[in-house]
């Protein structure tokens, strides 16, 4: 199997650091192009009958997205990515659905993702 495209999911943890190394260390190897992609939720949880003008959601979101793009440009300019020929993509809706639908969207051949370590694949 040939691998031309990874895509490495990150949600700026700790636990995604080890994740992101490898995807850019085989990367490298592999000269494939590295997506590596955030997804962040867009639900604001209020309750009590609280109420946010829409305006104000989408300030939220425009500033999430930036931040999300900040750190995505910090990730890929990290010196194991020296080398790789990487882009960046940002994706709202709940982590798991989106990072394969990017992954499909993108003819993705491989995605690296960290865990906790708390449930799941050890």
């Amino acid at each position: 199997m040939t691998v031309k495209r990874m895509l490495c999911a990150s949600d700026f943890s700790p636990a995604s650091r080890p994740a992101l190394r490898l995807a850019q260390e085989l990367a490298r190897i592999l000269k494939a192009k590295l997506i590596l992609f955030h997804a962040y939720e867009g639900s604001v949880p209020i309750g009590n009958g609280a109420y946010l003008p829409p305006s104000v959601l989408q300030q939220m979101w425009t500033a999430t997205r930036e931040t999300a793009r900040r750190n995505l440009k910090r990730l890929a300019r990290s010196p194991q990515g020296k080398g790789v020929r990487t882009s960046m993509l940002i994706a709202q809706g709940p982590a798991a659905a989106a990072i394969v639908h990017a992954a499909k969207k993108n003819r993705v051949d491989l995605v690296v993702v960290g865990t906790h370590g708390r449930t799941g694949v050890r």
